[in-house]
């Protein structure tokens, strides 16, 4: 059963590169079909899709992020990495990782909470 496990900064100061990792346990990240997204959520506010990495190693971003936002993997640790560049406090939110397969968020980490502010 595959589990996800977000851990990250805490904090970090504007303008600075955020970076948050997703630890997969109990699955491979290649496993055929898999997307391994990135889904954030500010204080108050609704989910956000970020973007997503596919189990061939390829990316896909939301168009109102993808300037900024990178999506890496270490298929050695079993670890996805966002990263996201030139942070202001809106982009203070939870951040979570999220597996999808069949077009469903089946899994689901508990998400990390990540502040901006200097």
């Amino acid at each position: 059963q595959v589990q996800l496990l977000e851990s990250g900064p805490g904090l970090v100061k504007p303008s600075q590169t955020l970076s948050v990792t997703c630890t997969v346990s109990g699955g491979s990240l290649t496993t055929m079909f898999y997307l391994w997204n990135w889904i954030r959520q500010p204080p108050g506010k609704g989910l956000e899709w970020i973007g997503h990495i596919s189990y061939s190693g390829s990316t896909y971003y939301s168009p109102s992020l993808q300037s900024r936002a990178s999506i890496l993997w270490d298929t050695s640790k079993n670890q996805v990495t966002l990263q996201l560049s030139s942070v202001t406090p809106e982009d203070t939110a939870v951040y979570y990782c999220a597996k999808d397969h069949g077009n469903r968020l089946d899994v689901w980490g508990q998400g990390t909470l990540v502040t901006v502010s200097s």
